[in-house]
């Protein structure tokens, strides 16, 4: 949970307490090695995600853990499929880059995209050459790299169906990915009061641009 207010001291006396005193209602209680009070403009990452002010503007991106993992879980699938099919490679690489970005999609993601992107053509790079050491550049690139639209370097593989037809699969992009915003939540509204409930149940869920200088997370 992620909560903001003007001070740490409005945080440390008045919020936390409430915190506190309502999940204890409930069973539940707040972790202390979890919970800390921090300036919004250091930032602080909550859920995969990075959430920082710079100035007016509150800003939300992917975490460099977050960034880091997606890299090293689609390395390790690249390198666990040295001797299978590529299409097979693809459509286990394929999930798992979709997930993640459907995740981080209605964040400020587009440049973190283009580059996992790169670092997953790298690593793709590097395992085709690999695994064709004596072939040349041009012929790796020819041979699972094809031109759609713009975009010269996808990725792809064939595949014969049922009926005996070639098929044929394209490494999903992060870039591809279209960015939505969330809509801005109305700062009074409030999810326990009855009397927000058809405000809630009518619009999607969002996010809020606070105006806060501190934030308590937990």
């Amino acid at each position: 949970m992620t909560f903001s207010g003007k001070s740490k001291e409005i945080l440390q006396e008045k919020v936390k307490p409430a915190i506190h005193g309502f999940l204890s209602q409930r069973g539940l209680n707040l972790s202390g090695e979890k919970t800390r009070i921090t300036r919004i403009e250091k930032g602080f990452d909550f859920l995969g995600q990075h959430l920082r002010k710079y100035g007016e503007k509150f800003i939300v991106t992917p975490s460099k853990n977050s960034v880091k993992d997606v890299v090293s879980k689609t390395k390790k699938i690249i390198k666990s499929h040295s001797g299978g099919t590529t299409a097979e490679m693809i459509r286990e690489l394929n999930p798992a880059i979709r997930g993640w970005a459907n995740y981080h999609r209605h964040a400020c993601s587009k440049k973190t995209f283009n580059y996992v992107d790169f670092r997953i053509f790298e690593n793709l790079w590097m395992w085709a050459k690999r695994r064709h050491q004596k072939k040349k550049a041009q012929w790796i690139r020819n041979h699972y790299f094809r031109t759609i639209g713009k975009r010269q370097w996808r990725f792809f593989a064939t595949q014969k169906t049922k009926g005996g037809e070639t098929d044929v699969i394209d490494l999903l992009y992060m870039a591809t990915v279209k960015i939505v915003r969330h809509t801005k939540i109305r700062g009074n509204a409030n999810p326990y009061d009855v009397g927000w409930q058809e405000y809630f149940s009518k619009r999607s869920i969002g996010t809020y641009k606070p105006a806060i200088n501190s934030a308590l997370c937990c």
